[in-house]
């Protein structure tokens, strides 16, 4: 199933031992359009202090109450590594928050989460020895935060259509698979619609726009999407076809 990023702005974040804030932001990473860490508001427990929780930490989310569990005790999160909010999140500081925390590279492997589909399955790997992380990929990270990318114009391969609304990101492998597009601003009457990000072509940090390699007919005529429905395979391949893009799932 799939969430709503916004949505899960100021969801409870709950620790083994306590609650440890409110998530505030999502980091994603834009290689793999997949979300990394939540950014926990920590209040009057830790105030003045943001910390970093991964997708890997969390036990089964309970959607109805917007909380999310987390499978570290309180003394774990307090003791690790600090973020600077106002900076980007370094790759070194991502290498000295799974240290501390014992967990392998996401970045390192084939997959999503390097070595597996879902963060779930690292939390597993955890207490291994982390050697293999000798043989590691050099290179720089991709996190953005989803909070500061709402906003951003789409661009299409024929002139402007709309707004970044809102992510939708799969529950289990917390990739995101759709940007929600609210095209009211461009299109008379305008509609909200859903774009994959694998059909962007980049993003111009400075202009804050988003590019698609899709054309604004294609946008305009798109399946239009409702925020109160439940997406099915069924409306998805209407998508893909409207598209005529190969499916994720195929």
């Amino acid at each position: 199933m799939l969430r709503s990023a916004a949505e899960m702005m100021g969801y409870i974040l709950v620790a083994e031992d306590g609650t440890i804030g409110q998530c505030k932001d999502l980091l994603f990473d834009e290689r793999w359009w997949t979300i990394r860490y939540m950014v926990a508001d920590t209040g009057k427990w830790l105030p003045g202090r943001k910390v970093l929780i991964s997708p890997i930490s969390l036990g089964e989310p309970d959607w109805a109450a917007r909380m999310l569990p987390v499978k570290l005790t309180t003394e774990q999160i307090k003791n690790s590594p600090p973020i600077e909010e106002d900076l980007p999140v370094s790759r070194e500081y991502e290498k000295r928050f799974h240290n501390f925390f014992g967990y392998p590279y996401y970045w390192i492997g084939t997959h999503v989460w390097g070595y597996t589909a879902y963060p779930a399955s690292l939390y597993a790997l955890a207490r291994k020895e982390l050697e293999e992380k000798s043989g590691e990929q050099k290179g720089p990270n991709y996190l953005r935060s989803a909070k500061e990318v709402e906003g951003y114009k789409i661009h299409a391969t024929d002139g402007r259509i709309g707004h970044v609304e809102d992510f939708l990101a799969e529950e289990k492998t917390w990739t995101i698979r759709y940007i929600m597009v609210d095209t009211r601003n461009w299109l008379p009457g305008g509609k909200k619609v859903l774009l994959s990000p694998q059909w962007a072509s980049g993003i111009r940090w400075e202009q804050k726009e988003l590019m698609v390699n899709l054309t604004k007919e294609a946008v305009k005529n798109s399946p239009e999407y409702d925020p109160s429905m439940t997406i099915d395979r069924q409306y998805e391949s209407r998508l893909y076809d409207h598209y005529e893009r190969p499916q994720y799932w195929s």
